[in-house]
Protein backbone atom coordinates (compact mmCIF):
# COMPACT_ATOMS: atom_id res chain seq x y z
CA UNK A 1 0.00 0.00 0.00
CA UNK A 2 2.50 2.50 0.77
CA UNK A 3 4.61 1.89 -1.83
CA UNK A 4 1.51 2.25 -4.32
CA UNK A 5 0.84 6.09 -2.14
CA UNK A 6 4.31 6.75 -3.36
CA UNK A 7 4.18 6.49 -6.67
CA UNK A 8 0.61 8.40 -7.16
CA UNK A 9 1.96 11.05 -5.18
CA UNK A 10 5.33 11.28 -7.26
CA UNK A 11 3.61 10.87 -10.13
CA UNK A 12 1.69 14.22 -9.70
CA UNK A 13 3.81 16.92 -9.27
CA UNK A 14 1.19 20.41 -9.86
CA UNK A 15 0.86 23.56 -10.03
CA UNK A 16 -3.11 23.83 -9.08
CA UNK A 17 -3.29 22.30 -5.59
CA UNK A 18 -6.05 22.39 -2.79
CA UNK A 19 -6.01 21.19 0.90
CA UNK A 20 -8.48 21.22 3.60
CA UNK A 21 -8.98 20.27 6.69
CA UNK A 22 -12.70 19.50 7.94
CA UNK A 23 -14.40 19.16 11.65
CA UNK A 24 -17.72 17.31 11.35
CA UNK A 25 -20.36 16.97 14.09
CA UNK A 26 -22.22 13.60 12.75
CA UNK A 27 -25.79 13.40 13.76
CA UNK A 28 -26.90 10.02 12.35
CA UNK A 29 -28.24 9.42 16.06
CA UNK A 30 -30.78 13.08 16.20
CA UNK A 31 -32.49 11.44 12.61
CA UNK A 32 -32.44 8.09 13.18
CA UNK A 33 -32.03 6.68 17.07
CA UNK A 34 -32.68 3.34 16.76
CA UNK A 35 -29.74 2.65 14.01
CA UNK A 36 -27.32 4.75 15.68
CA UNK A 37 -25.97 4.27 19.27
CA UNK A 38 -25.10 8.57 19.39
CA UNK A 39 -24.01 11.18 17.43
CA UNK A 40 -20.13 11.72 17.27
CA UNK A 41 -17.34 13.95 15.56
CA UNK A 42 -15.57 12.95 12.01
CA UNK A 43 -12.40 14.58 11.07
CA UNK A 44 -11.23 14.70 7.44
CA UNK A 45 -8.10 15.94 4.90
CA UNK A 46 -8.53 16.06 1.38
CA UNK A 47 -5.42 17.22 -0.22
CA UNK A 48 -6.68 17.52 -4.29
CA UNK A 49 -3.56 18.55 -7.01
CA UNK A 50 -4.64 19.18 -10.73
CA UNK A 51 -1.68 19.29 -13.10
CA UNK A 52 -1.91 21.53 -16.01
CA UNK A 53 -2.66 20.49 -19.43
CA UNK A 54 0.58 20.60 -21.36
CA UNK A 55 0.81 19.13 -24.69
CA UNK A 56 4.92 18.67 -24.73
CA UNK A 57 4.72 15.61 -22.05
CA UNK A 58 3.48 12.12 -23.25
CA UNK A 59 2.06 11.34 -20.02
CA UNK A 60 -0.16 14.04 -19.03
CA UNK A 61 -1.32 13.65 -15.11
CA UNK A 62 -4.63 14.87 -14.53
CA UNK A 63 -6.18 14.96 -11.27
CA UNK A 64 -4.63 13.42 -7.85
CA UNK A 65 -6.88 13.06 -4.58
CA UNK A 66 -5.73 11.80 -1.31
CA UNK A 67 -8.47 11.64 1.33
CA UNK A 68 -8.57 10.81 4.94
CA UNK A 69 -11.37 9.60 7.38
CA UNK A 70 -11.14 9.30 11.55
CA UNK A 71 -14.59 8.72 12.94
CA UNK A 72 -14.14 9.30 17.12
CA UNK A 73 -16.67 7.31 18.55
CA UNK A 74 -14.62 4.73 19.77
CA UNK A 75 -14.41 4.52 23.79
CA UNK A 76 -13.59 7.97 25.22
CA UNK A 77 -14.27 9.11 22.04
CA UNK A 78 -10.96 8.08 20.16
CA UNK A 79 -11.33 6.58 16.82
CA UNK A 80 -13.40 3.82 16.45
CA UNK A 81 -12.80 4.34 12.85
CA UNK A 82 -10.26 5.10 9.80
CA UNK A 83 -10.85 5.40 5.82
CA UNK A 84 -8.43 6.42 3.32
CA UNK A 85 -8.19 7.14 -0.68
CA UNK A 86 -5.74 8.06 -2.85
CA UNK A 87 -6.63 8.65 -6.90
CA UNK A 88 -4.21 9.43 -9.51
CA UNK A 89 -5.18 9.73 -13.67
CA UNK A 90 -3.03 10.24 -16.38
CA UNK A 91 -3.39 10.63 -20.72
CA UNK A 92 -0.88 10.28 -23.45
CA UNK A 93 -3.16 11.06 -25.98
CA UNK A 94 -5.28 14.09 -27.23
CA UNK A 95 -8.86 13.72 -26.07
CA UNK A 96 -9.39 14.56 -22.51
CA UNK A 97 -10.21 10.89 -21.25
CA UNK A 98 -7.98 9.79 -18.67
CA UNK A 99 -6.78 6.73 -17.56
CA UNK A 100 -6.99 6.26 -13.75
CA UNK A 101 -6.20 4.34 -10.70
CA UNK A 102 -7.20 4.20 -7.36
CA UNK A 103 -6.62 2.67 -3.67
CA UNK A 104 -9.20 2.37 -0.74
CA UNK A 105 -8.84 1.11 2.62
CA UNK A 106 -9.45 1.73 6.63
CA UNK A 107 -9.98 -0.31 9.61
CA UNK A 108 -12.19 -0.37 12.32
CA UNK A 109 -11.64 -0.56 16.53
CA UNK A 110 -14.45 -2.03 18.50
CA UNK A 111 -14.33 -2.44 22.36
CA UNK A 112 -14.28 -5.51 23.01
CA UNK A 113 -11.43 -5.84 20.58
CA UNK A 114 -11.91 -9.03 19.25
CA UNK A 115 -14.75 -7.56 17.11
CA UNK A 116 -11.96 -4.96 15.33
CA UNK A 117 -12.63 -5.43 11.69
CA UNK A 118 -10.70 -4.66 8.45
CA UNK A 119 -11.97 -1.84 5.71
CA UNK A 120 -10.72 -4.37 2.76
CA UNK A 121 -7.62 -3.19 0.42
CA UNK A 122 -9.71 -2.36 -2.74
CA UNK A 123 -7.10 -1.58 -5.77
CA UNK A 124 -9.39 0.05 -8.89
CA UNK A 125 -8.38 0.79 -12.21
CA UNK A 126 -10.59 2.78 -15.27
CA UNK A 127 -11.22 5.53 -16.96
CA UNK A 128 -12.15 9.28 -15.64
CA UNK A 129 -13.76 12.32 -17.92
CA UNK A 130 -13.53 15.51 -16.66
CA UNK A 131 -15.96 18.37 -17.65
CA UNK A 132 -18.31 21.73 -17.19
CA UNK A 133 -22.02 22.12 -17.20
CA UNK A 134 -23.86 25.35 -16.75
CA UNK A 135 -20.71 26.47 -15.21
CA UNK A 136 -20.58 23.95 -12.47
CA UNK A 137 -17.49 21.25 -12.85
CA UNK A 138 -18.01 17.25 -12.88
CA UNK A 139 -15.75 14.64 -13.08
CA UNK A 140 -17.06 11.21 -13.94
CA UNK A 141 -15.28 7.94 -13.26
CA UNK A 142 -16.00 4.20 -14.44
CA UNK A 143 -13.54 1.97 -12.47
CA UNK A 144 -13.93 -2.03 -12.38
CA UNK A 145 -12.77 -2.82 -8.57
CA UNK A 146 -10.75 -5.28 -7.40
CA UNK A 147 -10.37 -6.71 -4.02
CA UNK A 148 -9.40 -10.35 -2.46
CA UNK A 149 -13.31 -11.56 -2.89
CA UNK A 150 -14.31 -10.02 -6.01
CA UNK A 151 -13.96 -7.91 -9.26
CA UNK A 152 -16.81 -5.06 -9.53
CA UNK A 153 -17.37 -2.09 -11.37
CA UNK A 154 -17.47 1.08 -9.83
CA UNK A 155 -19.89 4.58 -11.16
CA UNK A 156 -19.00 8.28 -9.65
CA UNK A 157 -19.49 11.18 -9.85
CA UNK A 158 -17.67 14.38 -8.33
CA UNK A 159 -19.30 18.06 -8.80
CA UNK A 160 -18.53 21.11 -7.54
CA UNK A 161 -19.67 25.04 -7.92
CA UNK A 162 -19.21 28.20 -6.81
CA UNK A 163 -22.30 31.37 -6.20
CA UNK A 164 -22.04 35.12 -5.00
CA UNK A 165 -18.09 35.49 -6.10
CA UNK A 166 -17.54 31.61 -4.61
CA UNK A 167 -18.51 32.80 -0.92
CA UNK A 168 -21.02 29.96 -1.54
CA UNK A 169 -19.84 26.64 -2.74
CA UNK A 170 -22.04 22.96 -3.55
CA UNK A 171 -20.06 20.36 -4.01
CA UNK A 172 -19.85 16.52 -3.36
CA UNK A 173 -19.70 12.70 -5.05
CA UNK A 174 -21.77 9.96 -5.35
CA UNK A 175 -21.40 6.11 -6.35
CA UNK A 176 -22.51 3.04 -7.12
CA UNK A 177 -21.30 -0.44 -7.29
CA UNK A 178 -21.73 -3.84 -6.87
CA UNK A 179 -20.60 -6.28 -4.47
CA UNK A 180 -21.01 -9.67 -2.79
CA UNK A 181 -23.80 -9.62 0.13
CA UNK A 182 -24.80 -12.21 2.38
CA UNK A 183 -25.32 -15.48 0.73
CA UNK A 184 -23.27 -15.21 -1.95
CA UNK A 185 -25.23 -13.21 -4.25
CA UNK A 186 -24.23 -9.28 -5.82
CA UNK A 187 -26.40 -6.09 -4.69
CA UNK A 188 -25.68 -3.22 -5.85
CA UNK A 189 -24.67 -0.70 -2.98
CA UNK A 190 -24.83 3.25 -3.43
CA UNK A 191 -23.20 6.12 -1.36
CA UNK A 192 -23.25 9.61 -1.66
CA UNK A 193 -22.01 13.01 0.02
CA UNK A 194 -23.81 15.91 -0.90
CA UNK A 195 -21.83 19.57 0.61
CA UNK A 196 -22.74 22.67 1.02
CA UNK A 197 -20.16 25.34 2.36
CA UNK A 198 -20.29 28.96 3.26
CA UNK A 199 -17.14 31.04 3.27
CA UNK A 200 -16.60 33.37 5.99
CA UNK A 201 -12.85 34.57 5.86
CA UNK A 202 -10.51 33.42 2.49
CA UNK A 203 -9.53 30.18 4.63
CA UNK A 204 -12.75 29.34 6.78
CA UNK A 205 -15.87 28.28 5.38
CA UNK A 206 -19.33 27.11 7.57
CA UNK A 207 -21.24 24.21 6.29
CA UNK A 208 -23.40 20.95 6.82
CA UNK A 209 -23.03 17.51 4.62
CA UNK A 210 -25.19 14.86 3.88
CA UNK A 211 -23.69 11.32 4.29
CA UNK A 212 -26.42 9.07 1.84
CA UNK A 213 -25.79 4.98 2.54
CA UNK A 214 -27.50 1.88 0.88
CA UNK A 215 -28.25 -0.35 1.74
CA UNK A 216 -27.72 -0.67 5.23
CA UNK A 217 -27.48 -4.14 6.96
CA UNK A 218 -29.94 -5.75 7.70
CA UNK A 219 -32.98 -3.90 6.74
CA UNK A 220 -31.75 -2.88 3.26
CA UNK A 221 -32.56 0.81 3.99
CA UNK A 222 -31.37 4.15 3.48
CA UNK A 223 -29.17 5.65 5.64
CA UNK A 224 -29.39 9.53 6.25
CA UNK A 225 -26.98 11.86 8.26
CA UNK A 226 -26.37 14.87 7.83
CA UNK A 227 -23.80 16.96 9.57
CA UNK A 228 -22.58 20.79 10.34
CA UNK A 229 -19.26 21.22 10.12
CA UNK A 230 -16.69 23.93 9.42
CA UNK A 231 -13.65 23.93 7.35
CA UNK A 232 -9.87 25.42 7.02
CA UNK A 233 -8.55 25.67 3.88
CA UNK A 234 -4.31 24.81 4.35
Amino acid sequence: MLRLLLILIAAAPSLALAQNLQLHYDLRHTVAPGQNPRNFTTLYFEYWKKQPDSGRSFIKPGSFLFKTEADLYGTGNNIGKFFLQASQSFRFWKPGIYLALQYSGGAGITEPKQYSYYIQNTFSAGIEYPFQWKGAYFTSQLYLKYTSASVNPLLTLYWWKGLLHYRLEIAGDFSFWTDKCAGGNKQLFFFAEPQLWYRFLPQLAAGTKINLYYPVAPNDLLQIAPTVAVRWRL
